[in-house]
């Protein structure tokens, strides 16, 4: 089985995903669809045979240890985010194409106040929204901007290291998950003694990993990473929640000091084909400072469409926006937007 063709007919195709997984026909995702290709099911042992091909004997064992790894790996000059897994008891492979060249600020449409807040000097800034939104691609262009216009000490912590950065102003250091250091919580731990400037942190996926975060920013670093959220009030509530109920006093005080902005983004099929990027942003406020600190997280989303003037923008406005510059059509935006009374339902 010649694995490397299907990862050229996802870049030949401008796919955004390539999935193989044994028993199922092979098929990539193009502009948000999932398109089969026409080639029969994948027979388990070949892929397993070329898979273990693909990665070194060390790979292997943990992979057959933990069942499930991520790493990156270059086909045909184009880079993959690769996620291995059983399903089945049989191996799946999913890759995300990562581009070569990190998009510009006006490609995947940043605004001044995306781009305000890369000049922050300490704090916490979380990109939010499903998997595949594009919070990679929108960290890897906030860095970037980092990278081009300060003398900084940048480190990221990645699983696996995606977009690869060449310095310019700052100096870059990118750590990977099981090869550089062993968890989030570990990396962001020690690279507190590494006198960073900024530190990228791939996720914010457990408990330890979040208090680190905020430590890291609470002692005058500026720390950007994601979560899998959909509004801004998901995003505190859920941070909130990992932590036992003792300690959640404490956690929403940190919050209110240190959160800087929460960027919630989605991806809409584009009326000329591809996707399109809209956000919402919450900058902490002081009103919203006092809405954390007094855990009614539920009123966030009012103030968000009411301080616009503050750099704010709610995501339903976003999506109206994109129509009116006809970036979007009319039925993918009806589709798209958020019912604002189930959302306060929930709070």
């Amino acid at each position: 089985m010649d694995i490397s063709s299907y990862f050229q007919q996802a870049v030949e195709r401008k796919a955004s995903d390539l999935h193989l997984v044994a028993g199922s026909i092979p098929a990539l995702r193009i502009a948000g669809e999932l398109i089969k290709l026409n080639h029969a099911a994948i027979d388990a042992d070949d892929l397993k045979k070329a898979v273990f091909n693909l990665i070194d004997k060390r790979t292997v064992e943990r992979f057959e240890r933990k069942r499930e790894l991520d790493i990156s790996r270059e086909f045909l000059g184009s880079r993959f985010r690769i996620n291995l897994h059983y399903q089945e008891g049989k191996i799946g492979l999913s890759a995300r194409l990562i581009p070569n060249v990190i998009p510009t600020p006006e490609e995947i449409g940043f605004d001044e106040i995306i781009y305000k807040l890369t000049h922050m000097q300490d704090g916490l800034i979380l990109v939010t929204g499903p998997s595949g939104c594009g919070k990679s691609t929108t960290l890897a262009a906030m860095i970037n901007i980092i990278n081009k216009e300060r003398k900084a000490h940048i480190i990221t912590i990645e699983d696996p290291i995606e977009f690869l950065f060449d310095e310019k102003q700052s100096i870059i250091e990118q750590r990977e998950l099981g090869l550089d250091t062993k968890d989030f919580a570990s990396g962001l731990k020690y690279a507190l003694r590494q006198d960073p400037n900024v530190i990228m942190v791939g996720e914010m996926r457990d408990k330890e990993t979040i208090a680190a975060a905020l430590t890291a920013a609470e002692t005058g670093h500026l720390v950007i990473s994601t979560l899998h959220t959909i509004t801004a009030s998901d995003t505190i509530a859920r941070i909130v929640d990992v932590f036992p109920s003792h300690q959640q006093d404490q956690i929403y005080n940190q919050l209110a000091l240190v959160l800087r902005a929460v960027i919630g983004q989605q991806l809409l099929p584009a009326t000329k084909g591809g996707l399109v990027a809209a956000r919402e942003i919450m900058i902490n406020t002081r009103a919203i400072a006092n809405l954390i600190r007094t855990h009614q997280v539920g009123q966030i989303d009012s103030v968000i469409q009411t301080n616009q003037k503050e750099g704010m923008i709610a995501m339903n406005k976003s999506i109206d926006m994109l129509v009116k510059r006809g970036l979007v059509g009319e039925e993918v935006a009806k589709h798209r937007k958020r019912d604002l009374e189930t959302l306060a339902s929930y709070y």
